[in-house]
């Protein structure tokens, strides 16, 4: 098992390092979007995700129930990209993205850190750093950015490598 957690900014580069780690694996990968399509700005990021990556690469949508979609894909010779958690969150806390009503974000959350030490391939997890600003305003808002710490704090915890991507430029941080 290899868990490497990439974190940063918006627009950071951080989702194109993880796809560049990707590539140069040598190993059958395996794409987990986690991202809803809201409204046209949305969907034209996400198609510029689309347009860049290698044909041959599986993409699996699953905006809520990451921990068995990444049971499902794991074998020893894979690697799969999670992009990214942050929407993942997002989309487990804000009632506008009408979350399932059969599951919540803290078991969800347990079943993806109870999930991830077990997986036999390699894991890229692309995240975003929310804590380097002001707390924001809003119980919505804090609650967000205190969840989005917690849970880079726990992956990063076991993770094998973790890298913090500014500017385009990767720092690591572990492994």
């Amino acid at each position: 098992m290899s868990v490497h957690l990439i974190l940063g900014g918006a627009r950071s580069g951080k989702s194109l390092y993880a796809e560049q780690l990707a590539q140069n694996s040598g190993l059958k990968v395996s794409y987990v979007a986690t991202a809803q399509i809201y409204d046209d700005e949305f969907k034209t990021r996400v198609q510029h995700h689309k347009d860049r990556r290698p044909a041959e690469w599986t993409l699996v949508e699953e905006p809520h129930y990451l921990a068995q979609t990444l049971r499902n894909l794991d074998a020893p010779n894979q690697c799969i990209i999670v992009d990214c958690l942050t929407l993942w969150l997002a989309q487990w806390i804000c009632a506008d993205c009408n979350p399932p009503k059969d599951s919540s974000w803290l078991a969800e959350r347990a079943a993806l850190l109870s999930t991830l030490p077990t997986l036999q391939g390699t894991v890229i997890l692309v995240s975003n750093e929310v804590g380097m600003g002001i707390v924001p305003l809003g119980e919505i808002n804090r609650q967000f950015q205190d969840e989005q710490g917690r849970l880079n704090q726990a992956v990063a915890g076991f993770a094998n490598a973790v890298t913090f991507v500014a500017a385009g430029l990767p720092l690591t941080l572990k492994g």
